[in-house]
């Protein structure tokens, strides 16, 4: 593996008080210690803004960007995209913590393997941080017609290095902007390499605006149609696919 690789940690952040401190503390506890984490703080209302500016002045490696007015989560993550130093990418959501070798093994799996873009299993999480029991497992790459099909990847899992797939953009929707921007890597025939071991715990809370699943559901439809501008039987064909996986996965 090469020497301590620098990773770009993207983390969009809204109103996030209550959890972004832990997210930022699963980051700093990371065996690969050679990172830097852009945090995009996105028009936050509560304490997020003072909470974050006091994680960025105890570690350098923490930078910190201030939107005043409500951009998006999908604007949050371009302009954290844009600012990054490091040619790989990974994704984590201001609310999900990471395992503390999560960077250091996904690194060494893609180095291994030669390989621009992973994922892993995860735990999912309560709101208070407790294990559900339930993992979410990464148990095969994905294709392009593969993550039709099923909208496995976990943002907080990915990692991508940007010397193989490219320059990374973020799509605007409210709920599937990571499901678009996985689709745009794929669809240039990319493959997501999975990693079965759980790295990262998701968190579940009710108020969170994937846990909206109709709303979500639509957006992943307006993305099937407009993004990938799928005709309208095959899109059909792909969304009960998704969701037929997306209830086996919650069960």
């Amino acid at each position: 593996m090469e020497k301590q690789p620098l990773v770009s940690v993207i983390t969009p952040c809204h109103n996030m008080e209550k959890y972004v401190a832990e997210t930022v503390q699963s980051v700093r506890n990371q065996t690969h210690s050679h990172w830097e984490m852009l945090i995009v703080c996105d028009a936050s209302t509560d304490g997020t803004v003072d909470i974050l500016k006091s994680l960025a002045a105890q570690d350098k490696r923490i930078k910190l960007t201030i939107i005043n007015s409500h951009s998006g989560i999908a604007e949050a993550r371009n302009q954290a995209i844009k600012q990054a130093q490091g040619h790989y990418l990974a994704f984590l959501d201001a609310d999900d913590l990471w395992h503390p070798e999560k960077l250091e093994r996904q690194l060494q799996f893609m180095q291994d393997k030669g390989i621009g873009f992973s994922f892993s299993s995860y735990d999912l999480i309560d709101e208070t941080g407790q294990l559900l029991g339930k993992t979410v497992e990464a148990s095969k790459d994905m294709s392009y017609d593969d993550y039709l099909c099923n909208t496995i990847i976990g943002c907080s899992t990915v990692m991508v290095d940007t010397d193989i797939v490219g320059p990374v953009a973020v799509p605007q929707f409210r709920t599937s902007e990571d499901a678009a921007t996985w689709l745009d890597i794929l669809k240039k025939g990319h493959v997501a390499h999975a990693i079965a071991q759980p790295l990262v715990s998701y968190r579940i809370r009710r108020k969170s605006a994937s846990s909206n699943k109709l709303k979500a559901s639509y957006d992943l439809w307006t993305v099937y149609r407009r993004h990938e501008k799928l005709p309208f039987f095959k899109a059909l064909h792909y969304f009960s696919c998704y969701a037929f996986n997306a209830i086996k996965k919650r069960l």
